[in-house]
């Protein structure tokens, strides 16, 4: 039986919600209409948001950059991507293996460094999810998760990046050198956003099918409360099905350039951080719903929460608590404090 190191009643708890509900067998349920129009209600809102703040953050940028750097707005990323493209070369295969490689890791380690010292350092305490999980964190648990990390690193994404870039020479690539629109850029991101929810979440879906959970999947879920690094810790099956080939789909099926794809990596690799953090932190996106799928296992399988409403796989979580929670918190007031749980009557 597996338990998380503090927390007391609740990890037993959820030891118990894993040993009754942590695989399911049968079918989804066929979507209803209404289901259909809350989904779409759902996903556009989702995809509008994910829009609107990526266009506030590029123009906030362009404008700092071109301040700081000179040059016509215009051509302020242009003129950016030129200088790195000087150092690195043109090199289709050093681009897309090793720098794909290289820039995926460094964005994982050093974001996730920030949120393992606030678990380690006990900082940010009131921000917690699951208050008094991993307090402290158990060190050994900690370290092996890491090497598991770090085997899935080497071993499945070098040779993953292999494949995907002979993948992208087939299919055609763009010139290195010349940036695509930023319109361009924009559309791919939404169509990249909603492969990733219909390919994670199905497969996510499947992957805790009884028949196969407790070979792979069961793995990534010996926390049941998240800290950061576990968002790439997995089976190495699961982490070729689950984390890498959902993410690279979109930039392939598009034909992206490099510099979209990396955008796009980026974007990915700080949202599953995030929501692995355990933490719901001030102006970050709501972590509440994946966490509580770490929580009670057979709810919440999707990224967006789209295709989770169409099935009904949030159900528990649109009844409970943590749903009021899911929000951003525009102020330094903990979401907890903010929405506090329902004192028991005596």
């Amino acid at each position: 039986m597996r338990t998380e190191s503090g927390g007391g009643d609740r990890c037993q708890t959820s030891d118990k919600n894993e040993e009754l509900r942590e695989d399911i067998e049968g079918y989804l349920t066929w979507p209803s209409i209404s289901a259909l129009k809350g989904a779409f209600a759902k996903g556009a809102f989702v995809v509008g948001s994910c829009v609107l703040i990526t266009i506030c953050l590029r123009n906030s940028l362009t404008f700092y950059l071109a301040r700081i750097w000179g040059g016509c707005r215009e051509y302020v990323w242009q003129n950016v991507w030129d200088k790195v493209i000087d150092r690195t070369g043109e090199d289709h295969f050093t681009l897309y293996v090793f720098g794909s490689y290289f820039l995926t890791n460094i964005v994982y380690f050093s974001v996730g460094s920030l949120y393992t010292y606030m678990d380690f350092s006990l900082a940010n305490r009131e921000y917690k999810v699951q208050p008094g999980t991993n307090e402290p964190i158990d060190k050994k648990k900690f370290w092996k998760m890491l090497r598991d990390v770090l085997f899935n690193q080497l071993v499945v994404q070098l040779p993953f990046n292999y494949l995907t870039y002979k993948a992208m020479v087939w299919r055609g690539v763009q010139d290195i050198r010349v940036l695509p629109s930023f319109h361009s850029v924009i559309l791919e991101l939404i169509g990249f956003l909603l492969v990733e929810e219909v390919l994670f979440y199905y497969i996510h879906w499947a992957l805790h099918h009884r028949r196969v959970y407790k070979y792979i999947h069961k793995k990534h879920h010996e926390w049941t409360a998240a800290v950061a690094f576990i968002s790439l810790y997995s089976h190495p099956v699961e982490h070729l099905l689950s984390n890498l080939i959902p993410v690279a789909f979109g930039p392939f099926l598009f034909g992206s350039h490099i510099a979209t794809a990396w955008l796009w990596f980026t974007m990915g690799l700080l949202n599953t951080l995030n929501s692995h953090s355990g933490y719901h932190l001030p102006f970050f996106p709501s972590p509440e719903q994946h966490d509580f799928h770490h929580l009670k296992f057979t709810q919440c399988y999707g990224v967006l929460g789209i295709l989770d409403y169409l099935h009904g796989t949030d159900t528990l979580f649109r009844e409970s608590k943590n749903f009021e929670r899911h929000i951003t918190v525009l102020g330094t007031t903990p979401v907890r404090e903010l929405i506090p749980d329902k004192k028991k009557e005596m």
